[in-house]
């Protein structure tokens, strides 16, 4: 394919349903959006969890270390107890031999935590890259039982591995050895005589997979798998990656010749995310299984899975829903055959009821080579509604939680919980029109390349794990929207308007009816008159002076807010005298022109409300009783009202007066005025001379009178007479130099023509002119004797 033809298809895949932008923003330990963090100072890479049954626990496998938290609290995380099980120095000094760094690669990184029985816990590490186990007694929280545990869990801490438990029985999807090369299907502590089995060996069923997540089928006593691998079935240049699921039969025990301890049910399945006449999103990052209401079928289980592409060139994703029946289906249809000579799939003939069936350990040896050749479904696990429901060319996310929650109206709908790799965490709801990005919250910084969420729908709390600590994510923060327009156009399922308390509440806290709608966000209909009745409040007055630069904020209330600024006093240059800045604050100098009213519109979805008001005022001029005539200023006596105000003002010489200076008289109340030289007195400014301290006085001398402190005599006229006399002492100093300086330059000439105490004449001679134009003589020579 042409390389133009590549680009082009990449630009229409980017452009498919792009989820729209995260309608509010909260960074990292912001205000509005609470968190709850847990860290400790020597321990690291807290990042296997596991809630106790009753949610008051959280258990967590961290870097030689496991630890039991104390979460029944919401506002708070302590630590209960903690269990110390790191390698020794010979085992770290065995792996640094080994090529690998201690640091990095040696210490016991916990890798699987699951509980095994109602008493104890089950967790395996990578243990200076050699796997162990161990039991945790939950009552005591202390290792009862470890020891060696390969093919459990990885040797490398960085590879991705998954494991489930079910009636005692543990399952691990893993590589099992030191090059992380061979991976691996297992059944561990197998329970009614039944023996451990894992996977065949002889033949390729899996091609270099990264395991993601597991579930269970407890009706049909199935367990899934999803992984991505490299697909063989394709023969391209280059390794095409495909996403799948592979199932297992809970109860299997192998074969009697034939599969002996392996598995006779395993098979496999390409899951498929894709957009009708689009590239696929072909590489899987994680799996969140989601069992359906109380009552309903099994079937309805639902598999929200993210994914991306291996073609893609920056940030990108999608998440695709799929079915338990869905899955069920591929696995009861055909399957494709494995030729071993020469490795090449193709459609298998006939139709054969016990490839991918459970209870094969009885089966021919000819059923049972049959089924080593077929384990790989013809078709593929479509998505639901055939297609992503989230797309975004903007976001890489990595993991995923969901939950189902009922509105207000009493219609369920699926609230997705989306970690990116940039350490944000999206609030995704899917409503019939597509997709509706509620919120992002930073829950860490820097790049984290282990890292792994756990939803909690009864407490309403996601738990996050990274290197730094595990952070407490409550899934709702009503209160951060104060209005009613607010809480309605943040379309949240789990929040609704309470008109009797006026507050933005949560589903279930006890309120009555709730003003919500998630399909449109109509704020008109849904808040009515109390919307509108918030445009007149919070008017913020703003005095300032002429010629003032003036900023006026205006606070976007959301992401998706458009702000428009409306006054009167833009009737005319607008474009001149106001300047609105990207953020949406607006400024201007303060004049004639620009004192008013201010407000700061944000429009979104159709409805607009007022979410900031200013009057600009200038600071009122005052004017003392002043007798006019004495001032030398023409016109009638007008009297003046006396005003009085509680800190007097500096005077500030007016711009068209520089050489004109007045010492103005002060009154009992400490205030002085300059008028202007414009007839009528049309102004009058006032200056405060009490805000500036006088040089050499205490703080408590500043309170002196103002007049007192304005008959004080100027020094100008003297600083100027002495400043001239210096410069002229300065000329006379330097004259004086000069003279002196000539007079010895002529001494040290003179007697450099002598020699004290020889009686010889010198060689060198002084010629000096005559002084009479009568004298015959050229030139008169004096000579040492």
């Amino acid at each position: 394919m042409a390389p133009a033809a590549v680009i082009l298809l990449l630009c229409l895949l980017s452009a498919v349903n792009s989820l729209p932008p995260p309608r509010t923003s909260f960074l990292l330990n912001s205000a509005d959006r609470p968190l709850v963090h847990f860290s400790l100072p020597d321990v690291h890479n807290t990042t296997t969890l596991l809630l106790s049954e009753d949610g008051s626990t959280l258990y967590i496998g961290a870097r030689d270390a496991v630890l039991s938290l104390d979460v029944s609290q919401s506002d708070v995380i302590s630590l209960k107890k903690k269990v110390v099980w790191g390698p020794t120095k010979n085992e770290i000094l065995s792996c640094q031999n080994k090529g690998k760094t201690p640091e990095v690669d040696c210490p016991n990184f916990v890798r699987v935590l699951q509980r095994i029985n109602s008493t104890h816990l089950y967790t395996c590490g990578s243990y200076a890259y050699s796997p162990h186990d161990a039991f945790i007694d939950t009552d005591s929280f202390s290792m009862v039982q470890h020891g060696a545990a390969k093919g459990r869990c990885p040797f490398d801490p960085l590879q991705r591995n998954t494991a489930i438990t079910a009636d005692g029985e543990l399952f691990t999807a893993t590589t099992s050895d030191f090059r992380g090369v061979k991976p691996q299907i297992s059944r561990h502590f197998s329970r009614d005589g039944r023996p451990d089995v894992s996977q065949d060996s002889s033949v390729g069923l899996l091609e270099e997979p990264v395991f993601v997540g597991s579930s269970l089928d407890p009706a049909e006593k199935k367990l899934y798998f999803f992984f991505s691998e490299v697909g063989k079935e394709f023969s391209y240049i280059n390794e095409l990656r495909v996403a799948r699921v592979a199932q297992i039969c809970k109860d299997d025990v192998g074969g009697q010749r034939i599969l002996q301890k392996k598995w006779t049910s395993f098979a496999k399945a390409p899951v498929l995310c894709q957009s009708p006449k689009q590239l696929p999103f072909n590489v899987l990052q994680d799996v969140f299984t989601l069992q359906p209401p109380a009552g309903d079928d099994s079937s309805e289980t639902l598999f929200y899975g993210v994914f991306t592409s291996q073609w893609s060139s920056g940030p990108e994703s999608a998440v695709c829903i799929f079915t338990l029946q869905d899955i069920r289906t591929a696995f009861g249809g055909s399957y494709r055959n494995f030729d071993t000579q020469n490795h090449q799939w193709d459609l298998m003939q006939g139709q054969h009821s016990y490839v991918g069936k459970c209870g094969l350990n009885n089966a021919t040896d000819a059923e049972l080579n049959q089924v080593k050749k077929s384990f790989l479904t013809s078709s593929s696990v479509n998505p639901v509604a055939n297609g992503p429901v989230v797309v975004s060319s903007e976001q890489t996310y990595s993991r995923v939680a969901a939950m189902r929650t009922e509105a207000a109206d009493g219609k369920d709908y699926t609230v997705l919980f989306l970690l990116s790799e940039s350490g944000f965490l999206h609030k995704v709801v899917l409503v019939k029109g597509g997709s509706w990005v509620v919120e992002e919250i930073q829950v860490f910084t820097g790049p984290q390349l282990v890292k792994s969420i756990l939803l909690s729908p009864s407490k309403g709390v996601l738990y996050v794990g990274t290197s730094q600590g595990v952070t407490a994510v409550p899934v709702a923060t009503c209160s951060v929207y104060k209005t009613c327009s607010q809480c309605v156009l943040a379309r949240d399922p789990l929040c609704g308007w309470d008109a009797t308390r006026r507050v933005c509440a949560g589903l279930g806290s006890g309120s009555g009816s709730l003003a919500q709608d998630l399909e449109n966000g109509n704020v008109k209909e849904k808040c009515q008159r109390r919307a509108r009745a918030q445009l007149d409040t919070g008017k913020t007055e703003l005095n300032v002076r002429l010629n003032e630069a003036v900023n006026l904020q205006c606070v976007k209330p959301s992401n998706l807010a458009t702000l428009t600024w409306t006054s009167p006093q833009f009737s005319r240059n607008q474009d001149k005298l106001f300047i609105q800045s990207a953020d949406g604050n607006l400024s201007f100098f303060a004049t004639n022109a620009t004192f008013g009213t201010y407000h700061c519109e944000a429009e979104e979805a159709g409805y607009t409300e007022v979410v900031a008001s200013y009057d600009v005022q200038q600071i009122s001029p005052m004017r003392p009783r002043t007798n006019i005539n004495e001032r030398g200023v023409s016109g009638n006596d007008e009297p003046y009202e006396e005003i009085t105000t509680k800190e007097p003002e500096i005077p500030v010489k007016p711009s068209d007066t520089d050489d004109f200076m007045t010492e103005p008289e002060s009154d009992d109340n400490n205030e002085t005025a300059i008028p202007t030289q414009d007839s009528g007195l049309s102004s009058v400014q006032f200056t405060d001379l009490a805000r500036i301290p006088s040089a050499g006085k205490s703080p408590e001398s500043r309170n002196e009178p103002l007049g007192e402190i304005r008959k004080e005599k100027s020094y100008h006229s003297e600083l100027v007479v002495v400043s001239l006399l210096l410069v002229f002492c300065i000329c006379i100093l330097i004259l004086c130099g000069l003279h002196m300086w000539r007079q010895s330059k002529t001494a040290n000439k003179v007697d450099s023509q002598v020699s004290p105490g020889t009686g010889k004449k010198s060689k060198s001679m002084e010629s000096v002119p005559s002084l009479s134009p009568e004298d015959a003589d050229p030139e008169v020579k004096v000579v040492q004797g």
